[in-house]
């Protein structure tokens, strides 16, 4: 499904466009959910969390734009977002006790390595968001491209462009989000 036949479909019929858009990739949204959280989530939890991807695309995608190329990757790319924030979620609960001595308590990092730690952590979720805040097809590009290594070729079969757009937007898409960062108080 393209994302001008879906656009096309939600005009006419939000029911049915979630329903062709559910049947078109409900079994790769549950293999994506599936690989992430098997070893942490029970059949319930991934059904759970296949429904939260399809209910994140439904009211994500932006049904007034122009993207005429198969919604795979966008698929692809709330699924994973979606399955790891599960994950990290479910992980988070479960507690995890070990038996430890006062002298590994001695080893554990100083609060000057967690505030680092910390900076860190908050400076990737600022960039994640800035880089969603992009729009599409741009941050799935740049997701694409920077952390899942795909080259410009994989990605441009994956959303139905010429290599050479992609890595025209992706340069475009890398000034903008530099721009965008500094703004922010964050430099590259």
């Amino acid at each position: 499904m393209t994302g001008k036949e879906y656009c096309r479909l939600y005009r006419k019929s939000r029911d049915k466009a979630y329903d062709a858009l559910f049947e078109s990739y409900c079994n790769y949204v549950y293999a994506i959910a599936y690989n992430k959280l098997r070893s942490v989530a029970s059949k319930e939890d991934i059904e759970e969390c296949v429904s939260d991807i399809f209910a994140d695309i439904f009211f994500g995608y932006d049904t007034e734009s122009e993207y005429e190329g198969d919604m795979k990757a966008y698929v692809s790319t709330v699924a994973k977002h979606r399955a790891i924030s599960v994950y990290r979620s479910i992980t988070a609960r479960q507690s995890h006790f070990s038996d430890c001595d006062d002298e590994e308590l001695i080893n554990i990092s100083s609060c000057s390595d967690m505030e680092t730690a910390s900076d860190m952590a908050e400076t990737r979720s600022i960039l994640i968001s800035k880089i969603c805040d992009l729009g599409e097809p741009d941050s799935t590009i740049l997701l694409q491209k920077y952390y899942y290594d795909r080259s410009s070729s994989e990605i441009a079969d994956m959303l139905s462009m010429k290599a050479s757009t992609v890595r025209m937007r992706a340069a475009r898409a890398l000034q903008k989000l530099k721009n965008t960062l500094a703004a922010a108080g964050i430099t590259m």
